[in-house]
């Protein structure tokens, strides 16, 4: 069976490293904001062409954290609203109704995938304070578009970047494209930790030093509490890993865009449709989605000839129970992408053999 992603496979390559990390790390004592994350935050903060990186628990936490730090500094009130994709996975939406603000949900550019900023217009009312740009599969939004749109109507730009670690546009990578980012490190993004993880990307002074507190129990000085915070901590051990692995990021990126390219040019059947690469916003690929009206039948398929695929996602984010106050709304395009989408492996570590079965089954389904 060739896997869907192999975490052991690509974790393996940085063993020696990451027992040296382990070491020194254990040699130190220092387990919680030690060195390791201020060492990652400065350098995924130059990595991404910001003034700060904030280190947190996770991706999730990353956007409510960001969201909640506006509310402290005023420029967010709860009950604003906040415009976002309606085919995202559901933490970006989480992160909006866990800060008490209210998602609008927009539809999708059906070839893109990413939000369709000629939608957004219309959504705008007098609460609409940000929108939340989410780059879906490792391809950038249209970040300047949405920037303009945002700029008229005097909107917060947020990027939920979790997708795109490295992705860029105009020399400018993902991160650095908006008010504030938000990161995800969970293993299998293109940049994953050893567990959970995730950092916020600013050029904003303000922000960046509520942000700080937040994470920490709204604390800058020890014992003295100056905003209603929360634990969530980008791991010690978890930086030290990721410290290994951003160097490699770049090339790692270069190797999907590679087997993206073999699927784009050697896949060959009616019965699917390959996604659109913008060659000027340096798609990373986190995942390769096809869509085929078959999806069950080719998803078995490639299954009986020992190729795993995953479906991202099976249910839009207003067809999800948890949110079944939303469970009528009508949104035929996000619905027709989520009948049909099927993810195929790649990967820094599959090799070109497993990209040739790969091409060859899809192409006799």
């Amino acid at each position: 069976m060739i896997p869907f992603l192999d975490l052991k496979k690509l974790n393996s390559r940085y063993e020696a490293a990451f027992q040296q990390k382990m070491k020194t790390f254990l040699d130190k004592g220092w387990y919680v904001l030690g060195d390791e994350v201020g060492e990652f935050e400065n350098q995924f903060a130059s990595y991404c062409g910001t003034k700060y990186c904030v280190g947190v628990g996770n991706g999730l936490d990353a956007l409510v954290l960001i969201f909640k730090a506006y509310i402290a500094l005023g420029k967010l009130q709860k009950g604003d609203e906040i415009i976002v994709p309606a085919n995202t996975f559901i933490a970006s939406v989480l992160a909006i109704l866990q800060a008490d603000l209210v998602p609008v949900l927009v539809e999708p550019n059906e070839v893109t995938y990413n939000i369709e900023p000629n939608l957004i217009s219309e959504k705008i009312t007098p609460k609409t304070k940000g929108i939340l740009a989410v780059h879906l599969y490792g391809q950038l939004a249209d970040m300047e578009l949405l920037n303009a749109i945002a700029k008229e109507n005097d909107l917060l730009v947020i990027e939920d970047a979790a997708q795109a670690h490295g992705a860029i546009l105009n020399k400018e990578r993902a991160g650095n494209l908006a008010n504030a980012a938000a990161f995800s490190f969970y293993p299998g993004k293109n940049f994953g930790a050893l567990g959970d993880g995730g950092a916020i990307t600013t050029n904003d002074n303000e922000l960046a030093e509520v942000l700080f507190s937040l994470r920490n129990y709204g604390s800058k000085v020890k014992y003295e509490n100056d905003y209603i915070g929360v634990n969530s901590r980008l791991d010690e051990i978890q930086a030290a890993f990721l410290n290994v692995k951003l160097p490699h990021l770049d090339a790692d990126n270069e190797k999907r865009r590679a087997i993206a390219k073999r699927y784009m040019t050697e896949v060959k059947n009616e019965k699917i449709s390959l996604p659109v690469w913008d060659l000027s916003k340096n798609h990373v690929f986190h995942l390769f989605v096809i869509r085929t009206k078959e999806r069950a039948l080719l998803q078995q398929y490639l299954f009986d000839n020992g190729i795993q695929t995953v479906i991202h996602y099976p249910i839009p984010p207003h067809k999800q129970k948890a949110l079944k106050d939303w469970n009528q709304l009508s949104l035929p395009v996000t619905e027709k992408i989520y009948e049909e989408v099927l993810s195929l492996p790649i990967s820094p570590v599959i090799t070109m053999g497993e990209v040739d079965f790969i091409i060859t089954i899809l192409n006799s389904f």
